[in-house]
């Protein structure tokens, strides 16, 4: 008797519709998770970017204030021991720079002291300290690399027109925090002609000369403003918070930065007549020996420039 067994169906097609449908699934879930990576990338990458957007915008102007103390060089040569008690070693002063749309304006300060002192009479000799002129500025356009000063001598005013010069600075790698700022610090060597007084015999005499001095500089890495005090702008990719010129002949430090500055002053100070800096050099000079030779000899003055 033949035995008629069940017969067992494989579903061959629907395993095959399963493996395919698994896969497919795992694709989709792929295809998701990438995607969603991706969104997740152009996320981080857009509020970076805002970020960035947002700290420039902050940093677009600013005014720093700057402590300003020069130690004055004076030889003192043939001059009384009472006398050279009368003249001081340094003076401190403060001024203002203040940026914005790539230009930038330095200035003195509102002097807390008067502008000139007197240090006394010795023997008909008076010494007076003058300092820079309240109406002096610096003005500087980063794009172009135009700089204008204006300068004030004996009540006569002065606009020169000169350019920056950029030193060639070394990176150090040293930082430190200077008013909750990061800087670094550079270093460079400047080569420029430099008026020294001398005194011998109670008569008052001025030179130029070469003068090489080493400078050092912190700047803010955080804030990509090209200024500084003084001439020294256009130099670095920041903004210069701290200087040190010549083992602290001159000496820089900032003391107060706001980031809103009043745009309206920051311009290029206009005049009927201009000079280049070789030309008021000669004109400062003869100047100065004209006023003392006005003066017979008895007033004497030192200006920190």
């Amino acid at each position: 008797m033949q035995v008629i067994r069940p017969l067992t169906f494989i579903n061959l097609n629907e395993r095959w519709v399963n493996l395919f449908n698994a896969r497919r699934i795992l694709a989709l879930r792929m295809t998701a998770n990438i995607k969603l990576l991706k969104m997740k990338r152009v996320f981080a990458l857009g509020f970076t970017l805002l970020a960035l957007t947002t700290l420039k915008a902050q940093l677009k102007e600013g005014k720093v204030t700057y402590e300003r103390t020069v130690q004055m060089q004076v030889s003192f040569a043939g001059m009384n021991e009472e006398m050279q008690r009368m003249i001081p070693r340094s003076r401190t002063d403060k001024f203002e720079l203040s940026f914005a749309n790539n230009q930038s304006l330095y200035k003195q300060a509102e002097q807390e002291q008067e502008e000139e002192t007197n240090f006394g009479d010795n023997g008909g000799v008076q010494i007076r300290m003058v300092a820079q002129g309240a109406n002096d500025v610096i003005y500087n356009n980063f794009e172009t690399g135009k700089r204008v000063e204006q300068r004030e001598l004996m009540e006569k005013r002065f606009i020169i027109h000169d350019s920056t010069r950029p030193l060639k600075w070394k990176m150090t790698g040293e930082a430190k925090m200077i008013l909750n700022h990061n800087c670094m610090k550079a270093t460079a060597t400047q080569i420029s002609p430099r008026t020294l007084t001398t005194m011998e015999d109670g008569k008052i005499e001025r030179k130029e000369v070469i003068d090489t001095a080493s400078i050092v500089a912190w700047f803010a890495s955080d804030i990509p403003v090209a200024a500084g005090p003084s001439e020294f702008q256009g130099q670095l990719p920041g903004l210069i918070l701290e200087m040190d010129v010549a083992n602290g002949r001159q000496v820089y430090k900032a003391i107060d930065l706001k980031d809103k500055a009043d745009i309206t002053i920051i311009k290029e100070p206009t005049g009927k007549k201009t000079y280049t800096q070789e030309e008021f050099r000669k004109e400062r000079d003869a100047m100065m020996q004209q006023m003392q030779h006005n003066s017979g000899g008895s007033n004497r003055v030192i200006r920190f420039n």
